[in-house]
Parts: C-alpha cells; structure tokens; sequence
C-alpha cells in the first residue's frame, strides 16, 4: 500500500478550494470495522487540538450524512469534514499496530510539514516584489504537475496543452484566452503573461492550477475536452471566490515590470 494513494484518493475540496478528508472515508481506510469505536480516536485528537490552542470546531466540523433504511425514509448518521491537521491528529492517536496507521503518520506528518513550511516563507516576504518572485516560481513548478496530470488525462500534444491553459483563463478572466489578456494588458505577443503579474493576480493563477490538477487526479478525469472543461470550472470558481471576497477582479489588475528583471538569481 502507497500512502501517498491511499489517502490522497480521499481528499475532497470544498466549495471555495479548502482540503478535508471525511471521517467517515477515514475511518474505512484505517480498517476500523465500527465507527463508534473511531469516535474514541477522534475525541483523543479533539483533545490534542484543544491543547494545542486550536478551535476545534475549524479542524473536525461535523456535517449531514444521510443514508437510506429499509423503509425507504432517510436518517442523518453524521460525518467530520476533518482538516489535514485533524487527520494527522487522529493518525497519532489510532491504533499504531495497523500498517496503513504507520503510513498515514508518515504521510501527513511530511504534508503538514510541508505546509507550514511554506505559509512560513511567504510569511516572512515582506515586499511585493518578493512576493512576486517566491509565487512565480510557485507557479512554474505547479504548472510542471498540472501538465503531467492534463498528460494523463489526455492531453498530449503541445498546441492541446495550449488550449487546456487558455480555458483555465477563459474560466478565471471572465471569458478573456492568453491572447486577449495580452491586449487588455498591453503586453507584447513575446511576453509571458505570468512574469508581468503581481502578486494578488500570480496567487490567484497558482490557486487555478493546484485545484485543476487536484481534480484531473481526483476524479480520474479522462479525454481532452473533459480536462479543458474542468479547468475552465476551476478558474471560474477561483473568480467567483476572488468576487464573493470583494477583490479585484484579475482581467482589471495592472500589468506589472517583468519579474525577470527582479530575479537576480538567474
């Protein structure tokens, strides 16, 4: 068993991008035969978060689950939409004989990790061109995962890939493809479109790509139009969270110097 699999393939994103894993996916894949008995887990990490100086109610809200009985009539039995803190707090107090017990401490300790790490660094920027700086390379290293993961689903050719980016930012730019964001921010035909962003307008594109290859992978999206489709869904959504915000939209963000001339490093 491949940790990594196991428990990504029961990642779920909300409806503005936030991660969680359901309780009650969670408790099947640590091979705990009731749920009853996982409770006593998760009030043990429920504890852990409570001492750890954290709302609990932000790491193990519980949410509707309706089943179906017998009689046809439907009855709520619960369920935790659990954060990937509150995972690995139940990963450390579950039963540690279990194999997948073992890998999921190791998994969710390094993604954890990982993840503080990060909001840490971008913490610690204190100037936009900084910032700028840290999200581009942000965003070419993601765009290295989302080709590979629009490669499986089918998108192979280079001017396809073309075309899959563009409905990412026909989703996110209200319509607008590469080639009128160029002329709307009068950047030349030769200019890369992600080195004249800011830093609100680079977080933005870097949150379209990381849930366009969440969903590609997570839903086992397969054909070229079903992956342009689902990227154009995903930039939409980034939109419509950007204009529920208050934000800016990203089409009417001013074109900024190009950050290769602030990257000295190169």
């Amino acid at each position: 068993m491949e940790e990594k699999s196991v428990f990504e393939g029961i990642k779920h994103l909300n409806s503005i991008g936030q991660e969680y894993w359901s309780g009650r996916e969670l408790y099947k894949v640590l091979n705990y035969i009731k749920w009853e008995k996982f409770l006593n887990v998760i009030d043990k990490a429920k504890e852990a978060c409570k001492n750890s100086a954290q709302e609990v109610d932000d790491h193990f809200p519980r949410v509707e689950k309706m089943v179906e009985l017998g009689s046809g009539a439907k009855r709520d039995i619960g369920d935790l939409h659990l954060s990937r803190y509150a995972c690995y707090l139940i990963i450390q107090n579950a039963d540690p004989s279990k194999e997948v017990v073992a890998l999921g401490q190791t998994y969710f300790a390094i993604q954890t990790r990982k993840q503080e790490i990060m909001e840490q660094s971008f913490e610690q920027l204190r100037s936009e061109e900084e910032k700028r700086l840290y999200l581009r390379k942000e965003m070419a290293e993601h765009n290295k995962h989302l080709a590979d993961a629009a490669k499986d689903a089918g998108v192979i050719q280079p001017w396809e890939y073309a075309v899959f980016q563009n409905h990412g930012y026909m989703g996110l730019y209200n319509g607008l493809g590469a080639k009128e964001i160029h002329a709307k921010k009068s950047l030349k035909k030769n200019q890369n479109i992600l080195d004249h962003m800011g830093s609100t307008e680079l977080a933005a594109n870097l949150f379209r790509a990381t849930q366009t290859e969440e969903k590609l992978k997570r839903e086992k999206i397969k054909g070229k139009a079903n992956a342009n489709k689902a990227h154009y869904e995903v930039g939409k959504k980034v939109r419509q969270t950007i204009k529920e915000l208050g934000g800016t939209m990203p089409e009417e963000l001013p074109a900024e110097n190009s950050i290769k001339k602030l990257d000295t490093g190169n």
